[in-house]
């Protein structure tokens, strides 16, 4: 019988939902409207993400490799002395941007990290919830942990009651309100995995997991939740990651 975890593991990779042509053509613009709080609902969505910013940086140490830096708003939030890297497939999206400067190395996948490669922390804010191949995803990133490396996320509680009522009530309205569309076709392109399914996933290939929910405690009564995971299952993320790239991982 399969097991509840490999039973999820095996839905990976996934494919997006497709967006119909009427959000292709704005979807680009929409997306920086969001991530650069251009409106006043997006600016008080990004107040609000402060919250995952700042509980991701209040461990400290480096290096740093951040997964899916996209325009760099989480890098004012990190000591300047730490090495920072990156996976960001987007360039347009943080080149020219003055943050740029603090970056030591982009790499476009994860793939492309050198093997012995080490990170005190490895961390992401806002992105597990988009990763089509969320466990290999997250079991790279926990073998280039240094021995005591941490994984941080900061994601939404994607598939909790308090989650869909705000991004409904606030972000969807601002964007029918400025396209006449609904942007429930763009959550359901953007985000292929639940809350629920993130903190599995990261259990599977880490001992030592624990959570933190904003504004209440319980995956309902919360908009974001935080994941501080520790000692990853070297074997488990190994035999993993080998499914992606067909080698064995260092």
């Amino acid at each position: 019988m399969t097991s509840g975890i490999e039973a999820l593991l095996s839905t990976y990779p996934r494919t997006r939902k497709p967006l119909p042509d009427s959000h292709k053509a704005i979807y680009e613009a929409q997306y920086r409207i969001n991530r650069d709080g251009a409106q006043p609902v997006e600016a008080l969505a990004q107040r609000l993400e402060r919250w995952m910013h700042r509980r991701v940086a209040s461990q400290r140490g480096g290096p740093v490799l951040e997964l899916g830096a996209g325009t760099l708003n989480h890098v004012k939030f990190e000591s300047e002395s730490a090495p920072y890297d990156i996976v960001e497939p987007f360039r347009a999206l943080f080149e020219g941007r003055p943050e740029r400067s603090r970056i030591r190395n982009v790499f476009s996948d994860i793939s492309e990290i050198p093997p012995g490669d080490r990170y005190k922390r490895c961390i992401s804010i806002a992105v597990l919830e988009h990763l089509t191949n969320l466990p290999s995803d997250v079991a790279v990133s926990a073998l280039h942990l240094e021995d005591d490396g941490i994984f941080q996320a900061g994601i939404p509680s994607e598939g909790g009651w308090l989650w869909w009522l705000g991004w409904r009530g606030a972000t969807g309205v601002s964007y029918r309100l400025r396209t006449g569309l609904d942007y429930g076709y763009v959550m359901r392109h953007e985000h292929v995995n639940t809350a629920n399914e993130i903190v599995a996933v990261v259990r599977h290939f880490f001992r030592e997991v624990r959570l933190s929910r904003f504004p209440a405690p319980g995956h309902h009564a919360s908009f974001y939740t935080y994941i501080e995971a520790r000692a990853p299952d070297v074997v488990k993320a190994r035999n993993f990651a080998s499914r992606r790239t067909g080698v064995a991982q260092a």
